[in-house]
Formats: structure tokens, sequence, C-alpha cells
């Protein structure tokens, strides 16, 4: 489950196209990006806009139409808005990875977006940093009114004969393993960094009897899932929990629902295995802007229908930015050392 705002008609115009050469003079070949940002709509991009004075304007054939641009600093910062869902996120980040108008080599990518949260890990606001990649949509699924009475679901892994099964991983996209040694040094950086709640989101979260739940927002570490639909409710996020232990062997532990991180890291794979991109710079955060299940006794369908209500919208947002911003600017800061690689954390 992902809460998701629609954009205003002011913050599209504000991302709208403009051409680089209205805004910035011509620069000799590609530019070459330190740190690019990856957001998937316009309240996700528009804090790191404001505050990195993302003014310069370059159209990249390929992107959504939606947000044609990438807008860039004069510090090498980027930041690409793909638009929403699995089918953006690949489409927009491989047209970028693959133009020739940027050499992204070194560049470090992250990825910063709002998500479901598991009340197991965090709270809203919280900002997670995740190890795994994990695909929720590639299951076989049974009308669960259809399904043997031992399954919590409908759901099994395809090609399994029950929903305790690992799968064999024939898409080749099920789950993926981020570089550990960018995620320690991101979560290093980033740590003690004091969250932001609102007075909704802050009156919200105490409605669940423990903690983190119940607690003001943190960073940590655990991982993410992935797909297109839409899903909230307590049987639907239990399945989350055992599909992403089974893809990770007991590794992963899920805590973030999102749509499409799983479809932009093998956008920037394919890429990768051209030497266009390095995939094992890519760092993702996600920030809990609602819960993936009520608290006890609450309502299910309203978890869903009402998950605005809940106020995490607006705080996720702003701890995308202050969570994810100390990296961007350890990397600016010591460049020498991150070209060469991650360093230690």
């Amino acid at each position: 489950m992902k809460a998701m705002m629609r954009v205003s008609l002011a913050a599209a115009a504000l991302l709208s196209s403009t051409a680089w050469a209205a805004t910035a003079p011509a620069q000799p070949g590609p530019l070459r990006p330190k740190v690019v940002l990856i957001t998937m709509f316009a309240p996700e991009a528009q804090h790191w806009i404001d505050r990195l004075h993302l003014t310069r304007e370059v159209r990249v054939p390929g992107l959504s139409a939606e947000y044609p641009t990438v807008r860039c600093n004069a510090q090498q910062v980027c930041l690409m808005v793909t638009g929403m869902g699995q089918t953006n996120a690949a489409a927009s980040t491989l047209a970028l990875a693959l133009s020739p108008q940027f050499d992204l080599r070194k560049s470090y990518f992250l990825i910063a977006g709002i998500a479901g949260i598991s009340p197991r890990h965090g709270t809203l606001g919280t900002a997670a940093w995740a190890h795994y990649l994990v695909e929720f949509g590639t299951q076989w699924e049974l009308d669960a009114r259809d399904a043997p009475k031992d399954w919590p679901t409908g759901y099994l892994g395809i090609n399994t004969r029950g929903p305790n099964e690992k799968p064999p991983l024939d898409y080749k996209t099920e789950v993926f393993e981020l570089n550990p040694r960018l995620q320690a040094k991101a979560f290093a950086l980033s740590r003690h960094v004091t969250l932001s709640e609102s007075k909704e989101s802050a009156a919200w979260r105490l409605k669940y009897p423990q903690a983190p739940a119940n607690q003001p927002p943190t960073v940590t570490r655990c991982d993410t899932l992935a797909g297109n639909t839409w899903f909230s409710g307590t049987r639907l996020s239990e399945r989350a929990e055992v599909w992403t232990r089974l893809l990770t062997d007991g590794k992963g532990e899920y805590c973030t629902t999102q749509q499409e991180d799983n479809s932009t890291y093998e956008a920037l794979l394919r890429a990768s295995r051209e030497g266009r991109v390095d995939v094992q710079r890519l760092a993702v955060v996600r920030a809990g802007s609602d819960f993936d299940r009520p608290a006890p006794g609450g309502s299910e369908v309203d978890n869903l229908l009402k998950y605005a209500d809940q106020g995490g919208f607006a705080p996720a947002l702003e701890n995308l930015y202050r969570t994810g911003n100390p990296l961007v600017q350890d990397i600016l800061e010591h460049w020498p050392v991150w070209e060469k690689g991650v360093p230690d954390a």
C-alpha cells in the first residue's frame, strides 16, 4: 500500500518541461551528476527541488509525458520524477540511464519515496533504508474464498504447491539485494536525524498498543516490498512478511510497501550491464505515510479507504529529505573518496 496524493495543478506546472538552454548555459559534453535522486510523483520531489535549488532542467526523450525533464543544480545533483507505478518507473529510469545527455558511470542513485509501513517495524513518518527489494505481485493468486481453508490468503508462489514454499525465481526480478556497505553508510549518516510528525499522525500512532508503532518516528533499516496492487489489511500484510522471508531465505524483514522499486532496480541493472551506471551505487529510503494494517479493533476497510486520515503524508515527505540529504551532502563534500566507491561506515 502506498499513499498517493493527486498532483495539484500548481505542482504539475512547476515540474513542466523547460529546455536546458533556457535556464543554464550550454554545457560541453554530457552532464555528470554526482547524485541522482529518483522520486515517483511531484510531492516527493518538491522538498528536494526547493532546498537543493534544482532549477536547471534538461529534457530527456523517453521520460514520462507528465514529468519530461530532469532537474539539476550547480553542485551536480539531479532529480528525476518517474511517474507512479511499475511501468512508469522502469521506462523512465531506463530512458535516463541510456540517455547520451548524461554520463552516469560514477553517479550515486537515491530512490526516495513514501510507502505504507508495518507497525511492527515503524510508525507514521519512520524512514527506512532498504537492504532487500522484494516483488509482491509476482505470485499465483486464487480468490481467497476458493483457497484451501488452511491458507491464510489466496496467494502462493508461482509453480509451488502452497503458500509457504519458496518459488523458483524464474522472472529474475523477484528479489534484489542492495549494496550493504552503502545502506550501512546511509544509515550511519542519518540515524540521529530528528524526524517530523503532524498533529494527526502523532495522535493516530497512539491507537497502536506496542512500540515502535506508538513511538515517534525514527530512522531504521528494514526491507521494502513492491507491487502495483495497493494492498491493505492484516492478512495481506502478514502475507507480505512471509513472502519477504521466503524470497530472502529468512534474511529479509518486511517493513515498507510501495510500487516501483524492483522495476527501478531492474532498469538500472540492465544499464549497469552495459557499463552505463553502477547499480552498486543505488540506495533506497522509504518513509511511512500510512500503516499497512489497522490497530487492534480497527476497521480493515477504513484503513484503506480512509488512509489519509492517519496524517502521515506530509511528515513522510519531509522525513525523506531529512533522512536522505545527509547522504547526498556527504557524497558532495567528500567526492574524491566517494568517486572511488562507498567509504566505510
